[in-house]
């Protein structure tokens, strides 16, 4: 009886710590082919505060054209920019990928000799991102909007075999830690 009480007694701390812990916080869709839920500016504020010496116009650009280009194709935003993130290290590249590029997610880089797709703009690199997202996410019935410029799309098959971030370990991503390092992104992206 006196644990029953104590509960009782303690029921409306817990609830208010609870809702104290997710204020501010917005939950993300996992799902490659939900909306995003973040605007230009949360996307902006979440990456500087993990690299806040980057090229402020850049990362604002970046973050517009997440915007933009995954509401043409149906893709999330939210999950797309976080990745971005995780393979170009908040745009600090290293490895095989550089800058000049504008390759935002590793598209074809295997080795020395295969470092990757170039595009010749920030927009052509984002929407090259996307649309590779859209392979993963999406089935054969679903087409994309945009002429195609992601060279690599016909190759993933079977099509739409990651729906979520989940999917991406192991096939995106020959890391199987892959989706949880994004998961882990997402969860900090959420206090933006």
């Amino acid at each position: 009886m006196k644990h029953f009480l104590l509960l009782i007694l303690l029921a409306p701390a817990f609830l208010v710590l609870s809702c104290v812990s997710t204020a501010g916080r917005s939950e993300i869709s996992r799902n490659l082919t939900d909306s995003g839920i973040k605007t230009e500016e949360q996307l902006y504020d979440f990456f500087m505060s993990a690299h806040p010496d980057a090229d402020k116009a850049e990362v604002a650009r970046l973050a517009a054209l997440y915007v933009q280009e995954a509401a043409a194709e149906g893709i999330n935003s939210d999950c797309a920019f976080a990745q971005m993130c995780l393979e170009t290290g908040f745009l600090r590249f290293g490895n095989l990928v550089t800058p000049e590029m504008h390759n935002y997610c590793g598209l074809g880089a295997i080795d020395a000799d295969h470092p990757g797709e170039t595009f010749a703009t920030e927009q052509l690199g984002v929407r090259a991102h996307i649309q590779h997202l859209h392979a993963y996410a999406t089935d054969e019935s679903s087409v994309l909007n945009n002429e195609c410029i992601d060279r690599r799309y016909r190759y993933v098959q079977p099509r739409g075999k990651s729906p979520t971030i989940e999917g991406l370990s192991g096939t995106w991503a020959a890391d199987k830690s892959y989706s949880a390092k994004l998961e882990q992104l997402l969860v900090r992206m959420e206090s933006f």
